[in-house]
């Protein structure tokens, strides 16, 4: 069976490939193949200024402040046509290059499943996108890579057909037979990876101290506990007290050493200091599907709005293979190949996906 995909950048020869792919590859069950590919990694303090602007960059309200109506339109045009055209319209030549290779679909959740919400609890996807992922998964090997705790993501997607990458990656485990599962129990045949699982008691730790410290001192602040990480949501936090805001989480990590402060879309993240992100989970989905030895035969497809999708679109990038589709409607630096506007756009793209794949059945 001939599957059809997007390409990322320099377009190869097309490759052959057998569909589906060995699921119970031996990478499944991830104990020791995870925690090879996770060592310790040594990072520097935060300079304040630098993240404050990195904070207001981050910023969609910033990008929305535009002179001129139609100005941030025009400036995304001119951004996609001389470097990361739309994955809609490049569409049917991007699929012709993925001809014979085996389509692999990677999805971030927040900003390309379910829109941008002030709250986090309230980031629901339509029925609409659930069906389109859930045509997709029943073509393709899909996972949905997020920074949200896994059983989260998973009681927003309800598709127990999926592969799920939570906490950035440090929470994997594969499809399961039974939609009820929620997500929550384990089984042999799940592709499990935790790399940073001896961090769970000291991110409970820091997780109270944030709500008891933070959130009671800076208006409009939410911390969600993901398990393997944590998220400071700064979204409705007025923009003069993200200086404090940064502050006091920092304050919180200095008696915690073997944790490290990065940044997404309007929250920062606490995460264990280790090399592990949704690049890494991209590179172990990828080997438990049986691809580690044979990369000239799959194509991924990675799709992601958030400055953490960047190191997943890097890794495509340096393996030359596959497509990084960036969702923005507001010109970025990326290391994608393409762009999508939103998560309508989104739904789009995949909905094409599975008419192209059926038509070549």
């Amino acid at each position: 069976m001939t599957k059809h995909g997007v390409v990322l950048e320099d377009v190869a020869e097309p490759r052959h490939f057998s569909f589906p792919p060995p699921r119970t590859a031996t990478a499944v069950g991830g104990g020791d193949s995870c925690r090879k590919l996770a060592t310790q990694v040594d990072l520097g303090a935060a300079v304040v200024g630098s993240w404050l602007d990195s904070m207001k960059a981050s910023s969609p309200r910033h990008r929305l402040m535009a002179p001129l109506p139609g100005a941030a339109d025009a400036e995304h045009d001119d951004w996609m046509v001389e470097r990361h055209p739309s994955a809609l319209d490049r569409f049917d030549a991007l699929a012709a290059a993925a001809k014979g290779k085996q389509v692999a679909v990677f999805l971030d959740y927040d900003g390309t499943l379910s829109p941008i919400v002030e709250d986090p609890d309230r980031a629901v996807m339509t029925d609409e996108m659930r069906e389109a992922v859930r045509c997709v998964a029943a073509s393709f090997p899909t996972a949905i890579v997020s920074g949200r705790c896994r059983d989260k993501v998973f009681s927003f997607v309800r598709l127990a057909e999926l592969y799920y990458a939570g906490s950035h990656g440090m929470d994997i485990r594969g499809p399961t037979a039974d939609p009820n599962d929620r997500g929550k129990a384990e089984s042999e045949s799940s592709v499990l990876c935790q790399p940073a699982s001896e961090f769970l008691p000291v991110m409970e730790e820091v997780y109270a101290a944030l709500v008891s410290q933070v959130e009671p001192s800076i208006p409009g602040v939410k911390v969600e506990n993901n398990k393997f990480c944590l998220s400071v949501h700064f979204r409705c936090v007025e923009e003069h007290a993200w200086e404090a805001l940064f502050e006091q989480v920092r304050a919180v990590l200095k008696d915690y050493p073997g944790l490290r402060l990065t940044q997404g879309r309007k929250v920062l993240e606490v995460r264990p200091m280790i090399r592990w992100d949704k690049g890494k989970a991209l590179e172990f989905l990828l080997s438990a599907l049986g691809f580690a030895d044979a990369a000239d035969d799959v194509f991924p497809i990675y799709v992601g709005d958030d400055r953490t999708d960047e190191d997943a679109f890097r890794v495509l990038r340096a393996r030359g293979q596959g497509a990084g589709i960036l969702v923005s409607r507001f010109p970025k630096e990326t290391s994608a190949s393409f762009t999508l506007r939103d998560p309508a756009e989104v739904k789009e793209f995949l909905s094409k996906l599975v008419v192209v794949n059926a038509s070549t059945s």
